[in-house]
């Protein structure tokens, strides 16, 4: 069985030498460092309750809505329901946690992750 010859480059795309990537041990070395240690546990410390509540409610909402029918139509004023209320408290919740969280990125995680970035850059 013959082999075909890979198709030669297009046009623009060869590339010559480039500046060389942090090596795996660059790498390895500061994922046990104590600056991206922190990164992690700030992120974690932020993310992991948020995700634990988000997903209490979106149980309690679901469970609600199997077991309680009566509940969930009690009529609030009008056509509006308890159902409808707390079923647009999902999306509500969800654009809440969205823009907590683009706030807390900037503010405490995207500092140390630039700074991980520009010293592992620095480095190579």
């Amino acid at each position: 069985m013959a082999t075909e010859a890979p198709p030669p480059p297009r046009k623009g795309t060869e590339t010559g030498p480039g500046p060389a990537g942090p090596t795996t041990e660059q790498f390895v070395e500061v994922q046990q460092s104590e600056e991206f240690g922190e990164l992690r546990r700030t992120y974690r410390s932020f993310a992991f309750p948020l995700t634990i509540a988000f997903i209490t409610w979106y149980l309690l909402y679901v469970l609600l809505s199997n077991y309680a029918g009566g509940f969930m139509g009690t009529r609030l004023f009008g056509n509006i329901n308890v159902a409808l209320v707390l079923g647009l408290g999902q999306f509500a919740t969800t654009f809440l946690i969205a823009w907590l969280y683009s706030r807390h990125a900037a503010r405490s995680l995207d500092p140390k992750g630039e700074a991980i970035k520009a010293r592992m850059e620095g480095d190579a």
